[in-house]
């Protein structure tokens, strides 16, 4: 089983910026002024036996996400906002509810991660029918500076969750691969809900999934394709060396060949089109 890969640096510029650069009118100063640069503490017990019940998110994702042959899971939107929206709507609420601080680490980092799909979920069908996340909010912005939850009284977003607590407070980079953010170029959603009992195994896979696709990583026209997210974040990782290290590490097969003496990334991309079934 691999150590988790520290973050080297979680200066790097997230997607409140990165996810934004189609808006090139708009003065950088204004969009990195949006960026979460301050890490959000919340206390944990490291000898804490408290178990939060994911049991409800574990149903519906296993429900409604379709693992694809191709190593593409996608998410059934309009089914679950007519069969199962309260069942969503009842784990937020229940999830608000929790006194995080009781917790210990890796209760915690499931706890997070899980809150940020879930409500991530709830944001597209709040805004269903979309072709893409970024169609919501003003001027394609997005939705992830909007409050979403409130945890121990503090109102957070989308962009809090992943850049002012998981990235500062964990830094293990296996983060990237497990916040999804509802769309194809998104590492998959999982169809089971992260535990601190399964917390290592499901980051592990993820990553593996993830790098193994070609949304991932690519071969093509003699150049190495990459996920935007390994350009966005690369800072997580060090530099693109290190990028492409931290990949040799989970490559199998095909991709493996190809990253094997691979120097440098020529070029990065990312579909935000809806992963919706």
């Amino acid at each position: 089983m691999r150590a988790r890969s520290p973050i080297a640096s979680n200066q790097g510029q997230g997607p409140s910026f990165q996810r934004r650069t189609i808006l090139g009118a708009i003065p950088a100063t204004i969009l990195l002024a949006a960026c979460g640069e301050d890490p959000i503490q919340f206390g944990s017990q490291s000898d804490s036996l408290n178990i939060v019940d994911h049991g409800l998110w574990d149903q519906l994702v296993s429900e409604y996400v379709l693992v694809g042959d191709d190593g593409l899971n996608l998410f059934e939107y309009e089914r679950l906002q007519t069969e199962a929206r309260d069942q969503l709507s009842a784990y937020l609420t229940a999830m608000q509810a929790v006194s995080v601080e009781t917790l210990g680490r890796d209760e915690q980092y499931a706890f997070w991660v899980n809150l940020y799909n879930a409500a991530t979920i709830d944001v597209i069908l709040q805004n269903y029918p979309v072709d893409s996340i970024r169609d919501i909010g003003l001027l394609g912005l997005g939705p992830w500076k909007d409050e979403v939850v409130t945890v121990s009284g503090r109102p957070l977003s989308l962009d809090n969750i992943e850049h002012d607590i998981l990235r500062p407070g964990w830094q293990d980079v296996r983060i990237h691969y497990a916040v999804n953010c509802a769309s194809i170029g998104c590492p998959n959603l999982a169809p089971r809900a992260y535990t601190s009992e399964n917390l290592e195994e499901m980051l592990e896979a993820a990553a593996a999934t993830f790098i193994n696709h070609p949304r991932g990583f690519d071969y093509r026209d003699g150049e190495i394709v990459a996920s935007s997210i390994f350009d966005w974040y690369q800072g997580d990782w060090g530099d693109a060396s290190d990028v492409l290290e931290h990949a040799r590490e989970y490559a199998t097969g095909k991709t493996a060949e190809f990253l094997a003496d691979a120097a440098a990334i020529g070029s990065y991309e990312y579909d935000w089109t809806l992963n919706e079934a």
